[in-house]
């Protein structure tokens, strides 16, 4: 048996992340593009997507590449990829659904073409990149989900069972074959995944800017959307120093709160915190065995991710999400440091021969979480503005297809994907403070014990289950 994972900071994992520079690793380099100028006056445009991560970054692109005619707008509050685009790992999974388990829980009757859909959709991300020639370090190593305790084994060969069902290239590893992979002796199994690549997700997103501005499309940068309302012409979006006439409105906001207040209660934002390491040497890198450079996640209710970068830096992050009353995204919640030496120390557990190893960053973002764990599609104001939301931190992928079925409903169409139940149906909504906070927290807490009792989800859990509602880790 394992040791469990620590639940309190140690010395060491203080140490190794003393000294990292309380920034993103992806947005902290000479390379990040200078800030467009922000929109100023009156203008118009056929189309104005309102946020500068994937989805209103794929949404540009997308709609200018269908439309070439079609004034496009991007505005984004901040900087292009400062949001959720430029904090996450970097994995780019072909999963819609949040996983296979999630599914089969909520989406099973339309799975195998959701599945096919995720497939050509990380095929398409990277044929985008080819085709526009942005190298954003994209590696399709596939992905090990490891079981780190006994009960996770069986759970990790079910759902291998589950995926060859549905056909999916899935292989279950025992502890022997992990050992060839990784040499960690927190893994006792692991099932694989060949449809995930790692990318830079900084990368990819500035070279997607790069793209769409090529077709025609005008981004502003540090230009906040404050409002939107109806106008004689179409629909009116009020930006700090000035105002846009537009015809059709997107709306790609992740957690930021929505311009649509409705929406709101749909959404729940949720911190996750990361930290990056130095790079790795030759001997680390042998030591730890990692040469297929798959992206690797463990199996329990709360989980890390972590992979390899392109210079062999390794970014390891997870574990437990944190959620401020009222839905807090104040910037101040980007550092933990508690957090972040909790994470080092978990990381030491994973890889004992890396004891001595520095964190160079380690930050903070909010994810856009919904109780069904992937994204929902709203559209309204007499059909001129949709919404896209609630990826629940894999996005990365998924913020694609999002994007393309946004404009689908946005432009009237009737494609395979607007067919879809999921993108027919909303999630069920979170109740109100303070409600929404205590139920948050006991569900972490409710997280925290099944881990501990072998998996066993308790009454608090069960009655989530049996609800549809849910809160990721």
């Amino acid at each position: 048996m394992n040791a469990p994972w620590a639940t309190t900071p140690t010395d060491r994992g203080v140490t190794m992340v003393a000294g990292a520079a309380p920034e993103s690793y992806w947005l902290d380099r000479p390379e990040r593009p200078e800030p467009r100028a922000r929109h100023t006056g009156s203008t118009a445009a056929d189309l104005v997507i309102v946020g500068g991560g994937f989805t209103g970054l794929w949404a540009a692109l997308h709609a200018a590449e269908e439309n070439p005619n079609r004034s496009i707008v991007l505005l984004e509050g901040d900087r292009i990829a400062e949001g959720a685009t430029g904090r996450n790992g970097g994995f780019c999974a072909a999963s819609l659904t949040h996983g296979l388990g999630n599914g089969l829980d909520r989406y099973a009757d339309e799975l195998p073409e959701l599945l096919r859909m995720g497939t050509e959709t990380l095929d398409a991300i990277c044929a985008t990149a080819d085709k526009y020639g942005i190298d954003a370090d994209i590696e399709r190593t596939g992905e090990l989900d490891i079981a780190n305790f006994d009960w996770q084994v069986d759970d990790l060969r079910e759902l291998g069972d589950e995926g060859r069902r549905l056909a999916q290239p899935m292989e279950y590893l025992d502890a022997a074959a992990v050992r060839s992979r990784i040499i960690s002796p927190m893994a006792r199994g692991a099932l694989f995944d060949p449809d995930v690549a790692m990318i830079d997700p900084a990368k990819l997103a500035w070279g997607l800017a790069d793209a769409a501005e090529s077709l025609g499309v005008r981004i502003h940068e540090n230009t906040r959307a404050l409002s939107i309302g109806k106008s004689r012409t179409g629909i009116r979006v009020k930006t700090g120093y000035g105002t846009i006439e537009a015809g059709k409105v997107l709306l790609a906001t992740s957690a930021s709160k929505s311009l649509r207040r409705k929406l709101r209660h749909w959404i729940v934002p949720v911190w996750d915190y990361v930290i990056m390491t130095e790079p790795l040497t030759s001997a680390q890198l042998a030591d730890i065995g990692w040469s297929g450079r798959e992206g690797l996640a463990d199996s329990g209710n709360r989980f890390h991710y972590f992979r390899l970068t392109a210079d062999n830096r390794i970014l390891f992050g997870g574990w437990d999400a944190h959620y401020f009353y009222g839905g807090d995204t104040d910037p101040r919640r980007t550092q933990h440091p508690e957090e972040f030496a909790l994470l080092a120390e978990h990381l030491l557990q994973m890889f004992p021969s890396l004891e001595g190893i520095r964190a160079t960053h380690a930050w903070g973002g909010s994810i856009d979480t919904c109780s069904r764990f992937s994204a929902f599609w709203d559209l309204g104001m007499n059909g001129r503005v949709a919404s896209v939301a609630g990826f629940t931190g894999l996005g990365v992928g998924a913020s694609h297809f999002g994007a393309r079925t946004a404009l689908d409903l946005l432009d009237g169409k009737d494609t395979e994907r607007t067919r879809l139940k999921m993108v027919r149906s909303m999630p069920l909504p979170f109740p109100p403070e303070p409600l929404k906070s205590i139920g948050i927290n006991i569900t972490r807490a409710a997280f925290a014990r099944a881990d501990r009792n072998g998996g066993k989800r308790g009454l608090w859990l069960k009655g989530m289950d049996a609800l549809g509602l849910g809160f990721d880790s």
